[in-house]
């Protein structure tokens, strides 16, 4: 190959011609200048007077070139000239790559790495400066941070690996074996990249990244690349990626990792290995993204809000709300290790099965033993695919009792939801039933299979099961248990139920998730003498915490309409229940199959949790449950209880602007932050009466923040680090007497020119109009949309003539179309929550004469 110069890149979408410039550097290869091309805001921003706070140097890899980090460059411009901090970015073309000079020399891991240096020298650059690097450019971005630690100002990594010795993914296999043929002669490898996009990208961005390798002679540096992975102990770059392996280990400075979780090159396995060596590493996993993250997903707002966050803000676990250590989860287990009355009772059709206190104690000591016995540690993450009864129960204590961190979600999530969730909370072992564990080996699920019953060699061997509760309960038999975690340490990772988009991890400490027992406890006078029915799955396991007997109704979990009348008498029935939890669909199932309110006469109090519940609903309950105080507590996975409300409160509220959810619990604060004419809160909070917002909440029990989304968990902080608030996305307003009033989502907010509509109070006056249910949603531009209503139960796609009038006339907004569809869909966990989204989606469709099939 013939050396070729250096250039500028062509007119090309998103890149300013006026970023690009030209930097000649000693190469110490050839022992003469060659000139690198590189994207650079310096001048702009001298231009306009404004001195930038650090230099952000991003890096491409293969076969991408700066180009990649356009959105970056164009950012950080934006935000300086908007007035925020400003940040210089110089984005390279490495060296026999993109616009840089072809020298015909072959570079390895560490050429690269000091040809980074040599340019950054030649720039001048000082402190501080924030690395960024993509693919194999996030290798040599961190050789390059390694050695001018003395400038670093923090490191962000994109889809990268640095474990040279974990075996190479296929697509690596593939291109390495394809050689010259698939990266130098053809363009098999360049395309294949592009192709990988989600979505798919552009024709004319794919274009422009394929701009400066028309030719085969300007590929050979693709080629290259690609050879100079060390797939072999004795390649000649082993010992350079061994030695930048080695080196992030002990790095201190901030570090953020922001993963593509669809990437078939760089899997999850490599962002597992990068967060144990940068245990302090911020992390945001991009559901939905895959390699070419830059181009998936917002990674210039992700690295230009992390590189402006103070210091202590950009850790892993930022500090939230002060807590106070208090009694453990296990507490009651072990102040009970010597009652024999029952603490659990599971039914299953005509049969139960009983737990006393002394055997789940005795039971929960046993298996936190064996798993400690087996490797288990504390801080190791256990996915708990078992539904709730004895099994679930016992596993979990088990787990809490060792420090070992609990992850639950929702096998309602479906498999996809599911693959999600335990992929990205990266667990270390996996407790389930078999098909929870088939699953776990078909779609490569991470974590040593345990099962909680015994199993034949056959299954045990096609689960890759290796171990089962009984084995490990023997196995503790008077062993000693390590020592208690401490109240900060993290405890749980809940997920939420995946209604408004991929579930999100919850994190829980100690102290947090025993701030939710105990608010349950004082807000409802829950005692050892109380006997609750958990017809809600997150509540069965709060039983033994309550140090009350719990029983566990016949019904599927994850369907709450499975849930009959007599199922809940018969759960009733076996404790001398007088506490019941459900959620609104399981209470209306039951409601329709009850007969005889006598079982139920001795129930004291009904909670329906899950989702805001009207007054008729209440009413109706009421009838069943003659003797009961029927409440309706409002909370989230991110905080369990925030407001309560009783059904009598409810009436005395009347009709209003949403669903009323009561006061605050005296554990709890809440604000809101006013809605603009665009729906977006505002950064000024108020408490005062009838304004309308996004509700925040303040507790000891809230959430310690999201799992793996650092900017998810950022955006839903407000207030100060002291005092930290969680922005929940529901919108709402206190009324007059401190009253909480739910209005619906900030995601489904509509944006009329005459202002924002809230969903909730649109759809109560379509329920007033005699609908079951309805959808209140916009359809068009954000500003100008139209509110459409969608109601439940006609085939459609229009609601019948007389639907709409009523509809119309109970409405107090402009109700540009009411349309129909059979059923209303719903979210998996509660079956209550109106998927507005979906409704909207379908809804655009159907009034620009698309498909009319309900979705």
């Amino acid at each position: 190959m013939v050396s070729a110069a250096a250039s500028l890149p062509p007119a090309l979408p998103g890149l300013d011609p006026a970023w690009s410039r030209l930097v000649p550097v000693h190469d110490a290869a050839t022992g003469r200048p060659v000139v690198h091309h590189v994207l650079d805001t310096g001048s702009a921003l001298a231009a306009e007077g404004i001195e930038p706070v650090g230099t952000i140097l991003a890096v491409h890899g293969n076969p991408t070139w700066s180009y990649l980090w356009r959105g970056v460059v164009a950012e950080s411009l934006a935000r300086a000239r908007s007035g925020a901090e400003a940040w210089r970015v110089v984005a390279v073309d490495q060296l026999e790559m993109g616009w840089s000079e072809r020298t015909d020399v072959v570079r390895r891991v560490a050429d690269r790495v000091r040809d980074l240096g040599a340019l950054t020298d030649a720039l001048g650059l000082e402190g501080p400066v924030v690395a960024l690097g993509h693919d194999w450019g996030g290798v040599i971005v961190s050789g390059w941070a390694l050695e001018h630690q003395d400038v670093l100002a923090g490191l962000v990594l994109t889809n990268t690996a640095v474990d040279g010795h974990a075996a190479l993914p296929a697509a690596l296999k593939a291109a390495l074996a394809a050689s010259s043929v698939g990266t130098e002669h053809t363009t098999a490898f360049l395309d294949t990249t592009l192709a990988i996009a989600h979505p798919r990208l552009d024709p004319a961005i794919r274009s422009a990244f394929r701009t400066p390798y028309r030719a085969a002679a300007r590929r050979q540096g693709i080629r290259e690349f690609v050879a100079d992975i060390p797939g072999t102990d004795s390649h000649p770059s082993r010992a350079a990626l061994d030695g930048i392996a080695a080196g992030l280990t002990g790095l201190e400075a901030p570090a953020l990792l922001l993963w593509g979780p669809r990437d078939p090159v760089f899997q999850e396995r490599y962002l597992h290995d990068l967060v144990d060596r940068l245990p302090h590493a911020a992390v945001h996993r991009f559901e939905g993204a895959g390699h070419l993250l830059p181009e998936d997903a917002d990674v210039a707002g992700a690295v230009l809000d992390w590189v402006a966050a103070p210091t202590p803000a950009r850790s892993a676990v930022a500090a939230a709300v002060p807590v106070v250590e208090t009694r453990a989860m296990w507490a009651e287990l072990d102040a009970r290790a010597d009652d024999d009355g029952p603490a659990l009772v599971e039914l299953h059709g005509d049969e139960s099965r009983s737990i006393s206190w002394r055997l789940l104690a005795r039971r929960v000591h046993e298996l936190a033993a064996g798993f400690h016995a087996i490797g288990m540690q504390a801080g190791d993450r256990v996915s708990l695919l078992v539904p709730p009864g004895a099994d679930l129960t016992a596993a979990l204590y088990a787990c809490l009792r060792i420090g070992a961190t609990v992850v639950v979600a929702d096998a309602g999530l479906g498999l996809t939801g599911l693959t999600r969730a335990v992929k990205g909370a990266r667990p270390s072992w996996v407790i389930g039933i078999p098909v929870g564990l088939a699953a776990a080996r078909a779609l490569g699920w991470p974590g040593v299979r345990i099962a909680p019953t015994g199993l034949s060699r056959a299954a045990r061997a096609a689960l890759g099961v290796e171990h089962t509760l009984p084995e490990l309960a023997r196995l503790g038999r008077g062993r000693a248990l390590p020592p208690e975690p401490g109240p900060d340490a993290l405890a749980a990772v809940l997920f939420t139920s995946g209604s408004t988009g991929p579930a999100k991890g919850v994190r829980y400490t100690h102290a947090r998730l025993a701030g939710v027992r105990d608010a349950l406890v004082s807000q409802y006078g829950i005692t050892r003498d109380t006997g609750l029915v958990a017809g809600f799955a997150p509540f069965a396991l709060f039983g033994p915490a309550f140090g009350c007997r719990t029983s566990v109704p016949d019904m599927d979990v994850t369907k709450p309409r499975t849930l009959t009348a007599a199922a809940l008498a018969k759960a009733v029935a076996a404790i001398d229940a007088d506490m019941i939890f459900v959620s609104p669909a399981a209470l209306t199932n039951v409601l329709a199959t009850a007969e005889d309110p006598e079982p139920f006469d001795g129930v004291q109090l009904l909670l329906t949790v899950g989702a805001p519940v009207g007054a008729p609903l209440l009413d109706r309950a009421q009838q069943l449950l003659r003797g009961a105080s029927l409440r309706t507590p409002y909370g989230m996975t991110e905080t369990l209880l925030v407001a309560d409300v009783t059904r009598e409160a409810i009436h005395e509220a009347g009709e209003g602007n949403g669903v009323c959810v009561g006061p605050p619990i005296t554990r709890a604060e809440v604000r809101i932050a006013p809605l603009d004419e665009a729906g977006v809160p505002a950064a000024v909070t108020t408490t005062d009466a009838d304004v309308t917002g996004e509700i925040q909440v303040h507790a000891p029990h809230m959430l310690a923040g999201y799992d793996r989304l650092w900017r998810t968990d950022a955006a839903a902080k407000a207030g100060t680090p002291q005092e930290e608030w969680h922005r929940t996305g529901d919108v709402g307003h206190l009324d007059a007497q401190g009253r909480l009033w739910v209005e619906g989502r900030l995601p489904h907010v509509v944006t009329t020119a005459d202002g924002v509509v809230t969903p909730v109070r649109i759809e109560l006056a379509a329920q007033r109009a005699g609908a079951p249910r309805a959808a209140a949603v916009g359809v068009g531009p954000r500003g100008t949309q139209q509110l459409v209503v969608v109601v439940e139960g006609q085939e459609g796609p229009l609601a019948d003539p007389g639907t709409a009038e009523a509809v119309r006339r109970e409405t107090d907004r402009f109700v540009a179309a009411v349309l129909a569809v059979p059923v209303l869909p719903t979210d998996i966990r509660h079956n209550a929550k109106i998927d507005r989204a979906k409704m909207a989606r379908w809804a655009t469709e159907v009034l620009a004469g698309g498909k009319v099939a309900a979705p």
